[in-house]
């Protein structure tokens, strides 16, 4: 791992540093002032450079504040720690505008200072893993006229700072172009922050879009940046946008339409200079009608909208998407790519996908993990589809959440498997046979899918696999009992032992409507 760098002309406060760092093996290499770190970065290699830097405001030769914004420009992603007294605590808040990570105050608690480190070391592991992948693969893949479409307004709005609104299903690749725009804009030098809307409960929500002050509330013992200053300078892409609460909309209409906001527990107006690139599965007019969704910011962000189209509207794409995937899936796996035969494809390309391009990632991470050779057949493809009845693989969850799989859910209801899986899925015990009875799958089948899906979505590197797969299981499991009382929530909370509210507030959380 690189060292972290530290900077401080305090010989006491680099030896104290040092040593709490060396403890929890976390390399260092100290300077006395930005003179020698301004040197080291013009020496460093990629391998010998700063994982973070922690610095200090005040020191002689030069200020922190200014070592930071140099270090800003030659090492954008760079966490930078901004230790400071008391009486530079405003100097401090303000170097948030040149993209500290965050500030120390002097003197500091150490094991906070090590834990603050350590939050920084993983941020900016994340983002080199995802700067990796970003480098390692096309931006995106497709042949066909939908998705040439798509291509040529990106190229279009290359130029172009206005508001995006992207439409498509669940899956469709949403995230790939709000990516896209930002990097063929003027803003490309800035940095691109997502945020799923749907995913982060409604109490924190605001503070994770707008930040905090230090004790706005129970448990915020520091300032923090929100994703629109995280953002300053480039791109704030906010995914499912017609999950967000009424009440917030209000805030980020005001946000748009000015171009400041407030952090929560703050009193000064912070300015954002970001572009706004949003995003939804949803019918948005529909949601005004309802009146869920305010019209004033629905025709605030719907300057510019893009539509994307399903993965079975592109059906020609399909084998390019797959032999990418697989070579993709082969190289996290660091294993030999795995081969696919045309009848392999030709079942491929006939499938609905309803979980869109995600679907057929997940599918190819699998293929990788359990096919059994090196060239994939039909009999290799997961049962949903190549249309067999197996057991428990076919109820895997490849599938993004979402409405669109009810049909499918429906029809697997039906079969014996499925039945087996509620009950073994609720915490039954199964009853023994009968003469009338349809055999249980086998012991741990589904357990075994679960793993291989699990196996692969930890090959990624992904650090949300917990919340994407118990998203994934509770989805599927409230459609199959919905599916099986055709639509009755009470029947079906009944069914799956939990309360009638619980089933409502999962199905709003999980955006089943």
């Amino acid at each position: 791992m690189k060292p972290i760098w530290i900077v401080d002309d305090d010989q006491s406060i680099r030896f104290v540093l040092e040593k709490a760092l060396l403890r929890e093996e976390l390399p260092t290499r100290s300077f006395t002032n930005p003179r020698e770190v301004l040197q080291a970065l013009e020496d460093a290699t990629d391998e010998d450079g700063p994982q973070v830097l922690v610095s200090d405001i005040r020191m002689p030769g030069g200020s922190g504040l200014e070592l930071l914004d140099k270090v800003k420009e030659k090492l954008p992603g760079l966490p930078v720690i901004i230790m400071t007294a008391f009486s530079d605590l405003d100097s401090a808040v303000s170097a948030f505008q040149g993209g500290a990570f965050e500030y120390l105050p002097k003197p500091f608690d150490l094991p906070k200072a090590v834990e603050l480190i350590r939050r920084a070391v993983e941020e900016s592991q994340r983002e080199e893993v995802a700067e990796e992948r970003m480098a390692a693969a096309p931006e995106m893949l497709g042949q066909a006229p939908a998705m040439q479409d798509v291509f040529r307004a990106i190229g279009r709005l290359s130029q172009s700072n206005v508001t995006v609104m992207i439409t498509g299903e669940s899956g469709s690749g949403k995230e790939l172009v709000a990516r896209a725009l930002h990097k063929h804009s003027p803003r490309a030098s800035g940095p691109f922050v997502a945020i799923n809307t749907a995913a982060i409960p409604k109490d924190l929500l605001e503070s994770e879009l707008f930040g905090h002050e230090r004790g706005a509330f129970t448990g915020a013992q520091t300032m923090r940046r929100g994703r629109f200053e995280q953002a300053e300078g480039g791109t704030l892409f906010l995914d499912e946008i017609g999950d967000m609460p009424f009440d917030l909309q209000t805030r980020l209409l005001r946000v748009l339409s000015d171009g400041h906001f407030y952090r929560v527990g703050g009193h000064n107006a912070v300015k954002a200079h970001v572009r706004v690139i949003a995003a939804t599965h949803q019918d948005l007019e529909q949601r005004v009608k309802e009146g869920v969704f305010r019209e004033d910011l629905f025709h605030r962000l719907n300057v510019i909208r893009l539509r994307l189209p399903a993965l079975r509207e592109r059906r020609e794409d399909v084998p390019m998407l797959t032999r990418h995937f697989l070579q993709q899936s082969a190289k996290q796996l660091g294993v030999e790519p795995k081969r696919i035969s045309d009848a392999a494809l030709a079942l491929l390309g006939a499938f609905g996908f309803p979980g869109n391009v995600r679907q057929l990632e997940n599918i190819c991470h699998w293929l990788t993990v359990m096919a059994p050779a090196q060239v994939i057949e039909p009999k290799d493809l997961p049962p949903e589809v190549a249309g067999t009845t197996g057991d428990a693989p076919a109820l895997r969850t490849l599938a993004a959440p979402g409405a669109e799989a009810a049909p499918r859910l429906a029809e697997l209801a039906a079969k014996p498997a499925v039945k087996a899986l509620e009950a073994d899925a609720a915490g039954d015990a199964l009853p023994a046979p009968t003469a009338n009875a349809v055999p249980a799958p086998g012991a741990g089948s589904w357990e075994s899918g679960l793993e291989a899906e699990a196996l692969a979505l930890l090959a990624t590197g992904r650090h949300d696999v917990w919340d994407e797969l118990t998203r994934r299981f509770e989805s599927k499991l409230i459609l199959t009992a919905l599916a099986n009382t055709r639509g009755r929530r009470i029947e079906a909370a009944q069914k799956l032992g939990i309360g009638r509210n619980t089933i409502t507030r999962k199905i709003q959380e999980l955006g089943l409507e």
